[in-house]
């Protein structure tokens, strides 16, 4: 049977290159503990129901993984869903994959491989897999938890969304910034104090600008506000755009504008438009 491999990190769970071994077993589905925290996402009905169908057709594929958790008692580490849609199907026992004692967790360690588990899945929203990096993050600390999961801090802080951001940026929100203006600004500027003081000096712009600042700040972090405000004024779109023809050219434009039965206004955004699209 083909083993896992977890990588090496600074938290007991990834220290070394250890190997994960586990032994076939038929398991008592109510000896099955799913710890509370392991639910950083709802378990949607539908879907359930579809992968329920899809073991009573054509059986489990995949075995739910499992640790021992004391005398007649197994924590859950990967395969909330598959396990759901057995207990779906009434299923006294099921196959599963328990881990040997050489590859076993602690505790907190297990609950975040089976967290991180989650987060790998395909079809996990943007949803749950915020919620479940706070819970990495209050659980390991942020680098450790990123790190874990194989991201950069960058990319974590960007799955984390706003539930990462700090309390006091928070406080901005939403008087002063929207949640994901706040949520650019602290995955832009991790420095909490530096941030507080973009946002005090934003904070009363036209959101338009003030998005265009978020853009130019994500490009160029270290810019200075005037810079970055210049830029962003600069780049304020300008949808209503009047200009003066010719003479001829208007004759030209009137003319064209008759023979398809349009008006001459509408004839020149289809023509500007076109001329864009090459």
């Amino acid at each position: 049977m083909k083993k896992a491999t977890k990588s090496s990190g600074k938290r007991k769970i990834r220290k070394s290159p250890k190997k994960l071994s586990y032994r076939l077993r038929e398991i008592p589905i109510k000896q099955i503990q799913v710890w509370k925290d392991a639910q950083a996402r709802s378990l949607d009905r539908e879907g359930i129901s579809e992968l329920a169908k899809s073991i009573k057709n054509e059986g489990l594929q995949n075995p739910p993984m499992l640790q021992k958790n004391g005398k007649n008692s197994y924590l859950l580490m990967a395969g909330q869903r598959r396990l759901a849609a057995l207990k779906r199907l009434r299923f006294k026992t099921i196959p599963a994959l328990v881990l040997t004692k050489q590859s076993e967790h602690e505790l907190e360690d297990a609950k975040a491989v089976s967290v991180i588990e989650n987060i790998h899945r395909n079809k996990m929203n943007v949803k749950d897999t915020a919620i479940a990096c706070r819970y990495l993050a209050e659980k390991m600390g942020k680098p450790k938890a990123a790190q874990s999961l194989g991201l950069s801090m960058v990319t974590f802080r960007k799955y984390l969304g706003f539930a990462g951001v700090p309390e006091q940026l928070k406080e901005f929100v939403p008087k002063f910034l929207s949640r994901d203006e706040a949520t650019k600004l602290y995955q832009t500027i991790p420095n909490i104090s530096k941030a507080i003081k973009i946002a005090q000096k934003i904070s009363d712009l036209e959101p338009r600008v003030r998005k265009l600042y978020l853009t130019s700040l994500a490009r160029s972090p270290n810019s200075t506000h005037k810079t970055l405000l210049t830029r962003a004024k600069s780049m304020k779109i300008k949808q209503n755009i009047s200009f003066k023809l010719t003479k001829t050219q208007a004759r030209k434009l009137s003319s064209k504008a008759n023979r398809i039965d349009v008006e001459p206004n509408e004839l020149a955004s289809q023509v500007i438009a076109k001329w864009l699209r090459k």
